[in-house]
């Protein structure tokens, strides 16, 4: 297997149970964004004329003195690529649902689908949603959205997800089989507003310790964080260990909100400063929910932009202890400007720096196709695996900089972790990464497990759950059913990451997110770690 292809796969397989609730949810994907949207609509009647306004945003926004004479006859995308590999061109559709993804809600009837054999099957409703009250229920079978068939037809995720969702108000009509009964019902559905939160669990470690998991920094995570820490203190919680892994970023001023719940009065949190933006200071406002307290913050390769701020901010004030692996290492900010359209330019605008004034963005002089690549390269030169576990980054040399303990910490390339946590591969090979690409185990949770536990079972036997030798012979057959042939050298030596993605994926099935970070939690070496740290 080529180098390239080994990482892709062993990144895919390494992150799919974190992504099984990305299979479900369309509107929870994250990219990165600024702060704040700029409502700077302008007629545009052609592509033309808009490349002609966006070289005049970028002449008076953008965050280096820029050659706009050369941009000039360059494709929209092209012409941005010249610019960083973050200043993005968002056509209508996708600029909506960045919106809604940041905004933490949508318009549609609140349910979560995975499409098992060309068939939409109901994983999750929504609690007071739409279809929530309406009467669908966990394991339900989407047979029609309006006239149109949607299972046993093929169609794209995309359509799928069209047909159902809407602008709040409309009605829907679903067709739908309900499990152990033969023919279908019809329900009409009137679209709301559905809200989602940006914590993904919460919940008590130990009797002291408890884990939040923060999926993105939308308009609502102060919010949502403030809620959660207080039901938590409720439960005896002294210790934090904050999951900010995969979290992609968000909104600058829904990281500083969060920073502040953990900081004391006048604490610089985090500066910005570019072009046209003269430097902006962001500080700690005091009465935070959890000013007191250890707290053990964990980071990843996929770790970008709002949530290395955060994690800046605790890591230069000493107030935290950063685990895990270097971070991706954004260190721009976005600001967006509408079009008439709906379409959408989000332009870098200034830089960041954390309070001891890091900028940890990473080099892009090698150009955005290297950019791209730059994890992929941390996975080659063995950083990700531990082979070689120190930074790349050539500015990390020069920028060094002490925090009031005495700990040296470095610009340049991402946050470095205080505590190292190496990507975990044992029980990866080919054949497991065949299984995970051709969706075999998922499929096997959904269509055979599902009906042989109960929630309430799956609750009382955490700890100790495991797949059967029943089960494990009932998933073989239909691993040969899906004619995938078994290596049984290969097979063994993934036998424990196979049952384990089982039963987190079970889990996530019965109880929610809740339920898949409590099972995952059990065996993750990274939050272990996060609770030797917290001792």
């Amino acid at each position: 297997m080529k180098k390239n292809t080994r990482f892709n796969v062993l990144i895919a397989v390494t992150y799919s149970v974190t992504l099984i609730g990305g299979m479900y949810l369309g509107f929870k994907f994250l990219k990165d964004q600024g702060f704040q949207v700029q409502h700077d609509k302008r007629y545009v009647d052609n592509n033309a004329r808009k490349v002609e306004d966006i070289i005049h945003i970028i002449n008076k926004n953008y965050v280096d003195e820029v050659n706009a004479d050369s941009l000039q006859h360059l494709p929209i995308d092209s012409l941005l690529h010249q610019l960083d590999p973050h200043s993005s061109y968002l056509p209508p559709a996708k600029a909506d649902e960045l919106a809604e993804t940041l905004e933490g809600n949508f318009e549609g009837i609140g349910v979560e689908y995975y499409i098992l054999n060309d068939t939409l099957l109901v994983t999750n409703v929504l609690k007071d949603g739409p279809a929530f009250l309406a009467g669908i229920k966990q394991g339900d079978k989407i047979l029609k959205v309006d006239s149109t068939n949607v299972s046993g037809h093929s169609l794209p995720r995309s359509e799928m997800m069209g047909k159902i969702r809407g602008k709040k108000g409309t009605p829907v009509q679903i067709t739908l089989l309900h499990p152990g009964i033969a023919t279908p019902a019809m329900l009409t559905i009137k679209r709301g507003r559905v809200e989602v939160s940006s914590i993904d669990a919460a919940y008590m470690l130990n009797n002291d310790a408890a884990y939040i998991r923060i999926s993105k920094f939308g308009a609502n995570t102060d919010e949502d964080f403030v809620n959660a820490i207080r039901s938590l203190k409720a439960k005896g919680m002294k210790k934090l260990v904050l999951d900010l892994r995969d979290n992609g970023g968000g909104y600058l001023n829904a990281a500083t909100g969060l920073a502040n719940q953990f900081l004391p009065e006048n604490k610089l949190i985090v500066y910005t400063e570019g072009k046209h933006e003269p430097r902006t200071d962001y500080f700690a406002t005091g009465g935070g929910e959890f000013e007191q307290g250890k707290l053990a913050v964990l980071i990843n390769e996929n770790s970008a932009s709002a949530s290395e701020i955060f994690a800046g901010a605790m890591q230069d004030l000493d107030r935290g202890v950063i685990i895990g692996r270097r971070s991706f290492g954004k260190g721009l900010v976005q600001e967006q400007f509408a079009f008439e359209d709906g379409s959408a330019l989000n332009l870098t605008i200034a830089r960041y720096y954390t309070p001891l004034g890091r900028s940890i963005q990473k080099s892009y002089k090698k150009g955005y196709a290297a950019y791209q690549h730059e994890l992929e390269d941390r996975y080659n030169d063995g950083e990700l695996t531990a082979k070689n576990a120190k930074q790349k980054d050539s500015l990390q040399k020069i920028n060094a900089f002490v925090t009031p303990s005495g700990k040296k910490v470095f610009g340049g390339g991402g946050i470095q972790p205080d505590v190292y946590v190496k990507l975990d591969t044992t029980g990866y090979n080919k054949f497991y990464s065949t299984l995970v690409q051709k969706k075999v185990l998922i499929d096997f949770v959904f269509d055979v497990l599902a009906d042989r536990y109960t929630p309430s079972y799956l609750s009382q036997n955490l700890n100790a759950f495991t797949i059967n030798d029943a089960d494990y012979k009932d998933l073989l057959k239909y691993i040969q059913s899906k004619n995938i042939v078994i290596d049984p050298k290969q097979l063994l030596a993934s036998k424990q990451v196979i049952y384990n993605d089982l039963k987190v994926m079970l889990y996530k099935y019965h109880l929610g997110d809740i339920g898949y970070y409590k099972a995952h939690n059990l065996t993750d070496n990274v939050v272990k770690q996060a609770l030797v740290s917290l001792q």
